[in-house]
């Protein structure tokens, strides 16, 4: 059947006329879909769309035209449209997994920072000379023998209240993980 008597039919609400076209040119419409996106899916509902928006104008369709050419134009700005929404879908998804791993670099900052401010106030619950001593091992960097020789008291003594120390902390931060937990 000549295209200019389809269209003609079409015009009038031919559903056969439709139906020839749609065999005629399905599958050029869905191999250009298929050359710029990704998924076989999205290629049949951009083709389905094509087609619908072929009955739903197919009073503007002039008999001299021919119907391949309209439906190309339509074909092409409704898979730039759909190119368009993955592009911004994968920005999306991108941005919103980069807020994401942002926020745990965020909240995993803050979490170390209060518990930097958690030992600190635990090491300040310390005894004065535990804590003096704790501190010039741990902070200043000293070792044994030097934290001995200044505050005049044996290197034995140095070890007894690190380890106390120590203790004390591990106890506190054991709570802090049960009751975290």
């Amino acid at each position: 059947m000549e295209e200019s008597r389809i269209i003609r039919l079409l015009k009038e609400g031919d559903r056969g006329a439709f139906s020839l076209l749609y065999k005629r040119y399905w599958q050029k419409v869905y191999g250009f879909c298929r050359l710029y996106l990704n998924s076989c899916e999205r290629a049949e509902d951009v083709v389905q769309e094509v087609f619908i928006k072929l009955w739903e104008a197919r009073e503007l369709l002039r008999e001299d035209d021919s119907p391949e050419g309209f439906l190309f134009i339509v074909t092409r700005n409704l898979v730039f449209n759909q190119y368009r929404k993955e592009v911004n879908e994968d920005y999306y998804k991108m941005t919103v997994l980069s807020a994401l791993e942002s926020s745990y670099d965020i909240e995993e900052e803050i979490a170390a920072r209060d518990l930097s401010r958690y030992i600190d106030r635990l090491i300040e619950e310390l005894p004065e000379k535990r804590r003096q001593i704790f501190n010039l091992s741990r902070k200043a960097h000293k070792s044994h023998k030097e934290i001995a020789l200044l505050l005049g008291i044996s290197e034995k003594t140095v070890e007894n209240q690190i380890r106390e120390a120590l203790r004390f902390l591990r106890k506190n931060m054991l709570l802090l993980i049960c009751f975290l937990g």
